[in-house]
């Protein structure tokens, strides 16, 4: 692990033992501090010494030498390590800093990132650079490594390149093949693919599943082809048989699928008593779910619904870490750690009065200090979205027999369109909206008919997406054109209009799909925003997951893709996308 994760070099790690021989002092010094050991499942008492990012030292001893070490009594207060968030999406809405910033005054101290946005828009050598950039941040940032786009590209072989996976996947930040939501490509014989999860074994690296109601013969065959962990357990019996096949089993609690407090009832009454094996994740949840909490609202859950408290805090840190092969340098408070630590009032209650993140405070006594940071994006061609075309009234002809039908705010299915699509406006009484997806670049387009969007939105357009191509909603085409002209002049995001006039906005200066604006804003335009649309007739719960998922080939049942319409089953496109 050293040789692919080298945190500290030769000149620190001798000036870090000098403060054990008392030649130099610590930066910081918790004393009488009751922690949790994460080995032994115990809470002993401790002194507990930092230097910068470093524990150094945990034990009965105070230093011998403290004329600028900063001493903090933590007389009647519970230390556990920081909490590790092992699945996020780092760009629903939000963008990977400001989550980091969020999640961390809340405990959350290291992030396990997907990397799609980044192998979707960015160059390689300025996407690795760019993550190690966020990686010194007082949080820590690690990454995924993605086999499939979740979707059909029209350039996916150029997308998921040799030396592009090549050089993901052996870089020391990123800790993971995965998430694999393609498959059953695997098991019908896709050798490249099976080639990468060889190529992430060889180097020691985890393997994670997207296994959604598989059977247990799928998750057999997913385990021999080298998978090591899932998280799409939806009842306590699909996680128990994850369990028992040997797979490190993640529990979600997300705004899809809040489920942890029935999962952790359901196994508890199944005999389930090791946890070890078990960890959580809030699954890149949309920015409004985060107003109750991160890791610290799963780990209350947990403990609440029955699991021994000390387990209850091992699912989002120590068992997080060995599952990564991450314990030497997080997960645990002890020697040689980085300094994730979060303080508490009580035992139970993990929500953090203060937080230390790589040895900075970023919460102290119940104030946010979280260091200012103004993060480079554009030195790394992180950019606002150019829309260097125009949508014209022309683009606006809906000929084709087939629509696609929401079933939740996730899944679709086929339908015969029967309504007259050559008519400027649908009736209001209909359930049924004009919907296009537009290539960012403006060279393709797909016009179809959506039902069950809503009844009432009149325009609506948006540049978050799957792959960061243009959808556009709506009963009225002269309201939707509004729509997208708006969101060409603000450089991305989403616009709702209505009879003529905006009504609601939200600015998404990263490509047009991430925010810039701190977590504690973009929370309360979401939440004005799902307000309009469910005002309007959006009927289901997540209208920012429909968004994303209107051309996510890992869910059922046909999908709108770059490629055209595509029916997920059959691997076939029904309908393709027309040049311009």
């Amino acid at each position: 692990m050293a040789e692919r994760f080298e945190r500290w070099t030769k000149k620190q790690i001798r000036k870090q033992l000098q403060i054990l021989r008392g030649e130099v002092a610590p930066t910081i010094c918790l004393k009488n501090a009751t922690y949790l050991n994460s080995v032994r499942k115990k809470w002993l008492q401790a002194n507990i010494w930092i230097f910068e990012d470093r524990i150094i030292y945990v034990g009965d001893e105070m230093p011998l030498k403290m004329d600028t070490t900063e001493v903090f009594d933590c007389s009647n207060r519970f230390l556990v390590p920081g909490y590790i968030e092992h699945h996020a999406h780092p760009f629903q809405l939000y963008n990977p800093h400001s989550l980091a910033e969020y999640a961390s005054v809340r405990g959350t101290t290291t992030l396990i990132n997907d990397n799609l946005m980044w192998f979707l828009n960015t160059d390689k050598k300025k996407a690795l650079t760019l993550i190690e950039g966020l990686d010194k941040l007082p949080t820590s940032m690690f990454w995924w490594c993605r086999y499939d786009a979740q979707t059909e590209l029209l350039d996916g072989e150029e997308v998921f390149s040799y030396s592009k996976m090549k050089a993901w996947l052996e870089h020391p930040l990123v800790v993971q093949g995965g998430e694999l939501t393609a498959w059953p490509d695997v098991l019908n014989g896709d050798d490249s693919m099976l080639h990468w999860m060889q190529e992430t074994k060889k180097l020691s690296k985890p393997i994670e599943g997207h296994f959604p109601g598989a059977s247990e013969r799928t998750l057999t065959q997913m385990a021999i082809l080298g998978a090591n962990s899932d998280h799409e357990s939806m009842t306590g019996k699909e996680a128990l048989m994850r369990l028992n096949m040997g797979y490190t089993t993640s529990l979600r609690h997300s705004s899809i699928r809040p489920d942890l407090a029935t999962i952790v009832e359901e196994l508890l009454e199944l005999g389930l008593d090791d946890f070890n094996r078990v960890i959580m994740t809030t699954d890149g949840s949309t920015p409004s779910f985060y107003e109750q909490g991160f890791m610290d609202l799963l780990i209350s859950i947990a403990i609440e619904k029955g699991i021994p408290t000390e387990d209850a805090y091992a699912m989002a840190t120590y068992n997080v870490a060995r599952h990564y092969h991450l314990d030497d340098y997080i997960g645990m408070i002890a020697p040689g750690r980085i300094a994730h630590i979060n303080i508490l009032e009580k035992k139970n209650d993990p929500q953090p009065m203060a937080v230390l993140a790589k040895g900075i405070w970023v919460k102290k006594s119940g104030m946010d200090c979280y260091p200012v940071v103004n993060f480079p994006w554009s030195d790394y061609g992180v950019a606002p979205l150019q829309l260097d075309w125009e949508l014209t009234m022309n683009d606006m002809h809906f000929s084709m027999p087939l629509g696609v039908e929401m079933v939740n705010a996730v899944i679709l299915k086929p339908y015969q369109i029967s309504i007259d699509v050559t008519q400027a406006v649908i009736p209001p009484e209909s359930d049924e909206s004009f919907f296009m997806m537009i290539d960012r670049e403006g060279h393709w387009l797909i016009n179809t008919v959506v039902k069950n969007f809503s009844k009432n939105i009149s325009g609506f357009a948006s540049s978050f997406s799957n792959t960061g191509d243009i959808i556009i909603i709506g009963k009225s085409k002269n309201d939707m054109l509004l729509a997208f002209q708006e969101l060409k002049m603000q450089q991305g995001g989403i616009v709702l209009v209505e009879d003529g006039t905006v009504i609601n906005r939200i600015e998404l200066e990263l490509y047009g799909v991430m925010s810039m604006k701190p977590m504690e804003i973009l929370i309360e335009e979401e939440k004005l925003l799902v307000r309009a649309l469910k005002e309007r007739g959006y009927p289901f719960e997540d209208p920012i997951y429909s968004l994303l998922f209107f051309a996510s080939t890992h869910l059922p049942y046909i999908r709108i893709t770059q490629r055209g319409i595509f029916d997920v089953k059959k691997k076939t496109v029904l309908f393709p996308s027309i040049m311009r």
